[in-house]
């Protein structure tokens, strides 16, 4: 296509510049290949000045993407966990894998479109995940009876993840499309992961044992920077 570019001979044209950033396309390309398995991307720039051509096709899907996500990050477990299911017609699509970082990497998309702000389909997930590994620390006596359950920012603590769904009438709640409305979609991602997540848990012991006590580790690094937030707060009302 080319760009209605507004100018001189055209003051009504939507954009200000129909210049196109080489970088930003070929950054939005690889998300739409790692997003739509086994598809295959040319993308070629044939303006004379930079001639140049770059190519994606990932057979491993969003699962790639998650490595790709890790590439330079030291990981908890080689390959991966990959869920996909299909809750009455919402499709749900989840790749994930921690690290030994601080920080969480989770994207969302709704039907290809990146959703920066989240929404119902993230919150379904952070929902599975956080109720799935408080019942596996539990069951297997990770977690004690009287230890406190770990919250959902301990359980995203070094996460990469990408959740993915698509539906047939998505609701988004701001024209940019930047986070989904839609109640029922939580349900359905919540649903979908539950199952296999725990599945997952329970017939990879050595990668449950991980994931739980990177956990563990967070929520104890968590209260103890609270302890000493109050400690501080009370020495100044004392010296006050």
């Amino acid at each position: 296509f080319w760009p209605d570019v507004k100018n001189e001979y055209d003051p009504n044209g939507i954009f200000e510049t129909g210049e196109f950033q080489y970088d930003v396309l070929k950054t939005r390309f690889r998300e739409m290949a790692f997003l739509n398995r086994g598809i295959r991307i040319v993308f070629r720039d044939e303006r004379p000045e930079e001639p140049k051509e770059s190519v994606f096709h990932y057979e491993g899907g969003i699962s790639e993407f998650v490595k790709f996500i890790n590439k330079s990050k030291e990981v908890l477990f080689p390959e991966p966990i990959y869920i996909s299911g299909l809750v009455g017609t919402t499709s749900v699509e989840v790749a994930m894998q921690y690290n030994d970082t601080y920080s969480e990497n989770i994207f969302a998309f709704v039907n290809n479109i990146h959703t920066p702000d989240g929404g119902t389909h993230l919150a379904g997930f952070n929902m599975a995940l956080t109720r799935v590994i408080n019942d596996y620390g539990r069951k297997h006596s990770i977690l004690k009876a009287n230890d406190a359950n770990l919250s959902g920012e301990d359980t995203r603590e070094g996460l990469a993840a990408i959740v993915s769904v698509k539906l047939e009438d998505p609701q988004f709640e701001s024209q940019t499309k930047s986070k989904l409305g839609n109640s029922e979609v939580a349900g359905a991602v919540d649903q979908a992961i539950s199952g296999a997540l725990t599945h997952y848990l329970e017939e990879n012991p050595k990668d449950a044992r991980a994931i739980v006590s990177k956990v563990i580790l967070a929520a104890t690094a968590r209260h103890a920077a609270r302890k000493a937030r109050e400690l501080v707060q009370r020495k100044t009302v004392l010296s006050g």
